[in-house]
């Protein structure tokens, strides 16, 4: 019998592929919009000093917008992978384990209590908001002996998601700050300006380094825990790191374009079906399949009835509810 001459795919090969989707779904979401744009107006735009309105529609308003959206689909898919991988459990996605409600509820809180806040307070409460969510979901899934199952911390998501939603809600129509809340959780990127992204970016550029440092402790940790421990790795202090990460990721994103879900769910599987187990793959090419997706949905809601927007989660999750209910399906038991 023949053996096979296949040889796995090096991960150069593989991340040179996800930065040329990447700088693709770029190109096309800065050419396709209500207003046509030639890649020969971008490239002015970006090079040179050139005046025009084609030119100030690129540079002030989308440039900064489908920047916004590749840092947003990265830090979610990041956070998507680091807590599959954490929980082993195939389901995890921070707007499925409290994370992103709680960033929202923090939110409508701040606006109501603290409502002299900047941007920065405000992001700090989305900080905040997300830490308490994913507390509260895995503290429930752990009060059981055996907790940590993929059902089990599901339940419990939906749960503290549905509470923490009612309750931003219920503070907006009380306090008659509904509009405003809205604006914010609905999800999109419309009006993102470039000194949002400055105070955003460093803080999800810290969180995609403490994931991609951390990559092959996670890798380990995915496997099996007893292990990583009988070959010395400190356990808590990496979970407590990539919690941390997680957090900081999904409340920046939160921050900068309201509650998106299904994206840290469907990017990492996708990346896993050729990248492995590893996650020293999985992280940095979740980053930049992430990215794309987001520029795809919102290229998708600017131009599928053009000059109206389509809210841009609507259509993450008209992309991402078949892809969770396969999960479920066909999925749900790989990481127990």
């Amino acid at each position: 019998m023949m053996k096979s001459t296949l040889h796995p795919v090096p991960f150069i090969l593989k991340l040179i592929v996800g930065i040329a989707v990447c700088i693709l779904m770029f190109i096309v979401a800065m050419i396709f919009g209500a207003a046509d744009i030639s890649i020969k107006d971008i490239w002015l735009a970006l090079v040179t000093d050139t005046k025009g309105d084609d030119i100030s529609i690129i540079r002030d308003l989308r440039l900064p917008r489908e920047a916004a959206a590749m840092v947003v689909g990265a830090a979610l898919a990041v956070a998507g992978a680091v807590m599959q991988g954490m929980t082993r459990n195939p389901l995890a996605d921070p707007s499925l384990l409290g994370l992103t409600s709680g960033a929202n509820a923090a939110l409508a809180v701040a606006m109501v209590w603290i409502p002299s806040l900047q941007y920065f307070g405000l992001m700090i409460a989305c900080f905040i908001g997300a830490a308490v969510g994913a507390a509260v979901v895995i503290g429930i899934s752990a009060v059981k002996k055996g907790g940590f199952s993929p059902l089990r911390i599901v339940l419990a998501g939906a749960a503290v998601s549905a509470l923490l939603q009612a309750i931003s809600e219920g503070i907006g129509l009380v306090y008659k700050i509904s509009k405003d809340v809205s604006m914010w959780t609905a999800g999109g990127l419309i009006g993102t300006s470039w000194n949002q992204l400055q105070v955003i970016t460093p803080f999800i550029a810290c969180g995609l380094l403490i994931a991609l440092l951390l990559s092959r402790q996670l890798t380990i940790l995915s496997l099996n825990e007893e292990v990583a421990v009988g070959l010395g790795q400190k356990t808590m202090v990496v979970k407590s790191l990539l919690f941390i990460a997680t957090i900081v990721l999904a409340g920046a994103a939160v921050a900068l374009a309201g509650n998106m879900a299904f994206i840290g769910l469907m990017i990492p599987h996708i990346v896993r079906a050729f990248a492995g187990t590893d996650y020293r793959q999985i992280i940095p090419l979740s980053a930049f399949f992430g990215a794309s997706f987001m520029l795809l949905a919102d290229t998708i809601g600017r131009t599928i009835q053009a000059p109206y927007e389509t809210p841009v989660a609507a259509i993450v999750s008209i992309l991402g509810l078949p892809f969770f209910l396969f999960i479920v399906r066909k999925g749900g038991k790989s990481y127990e």
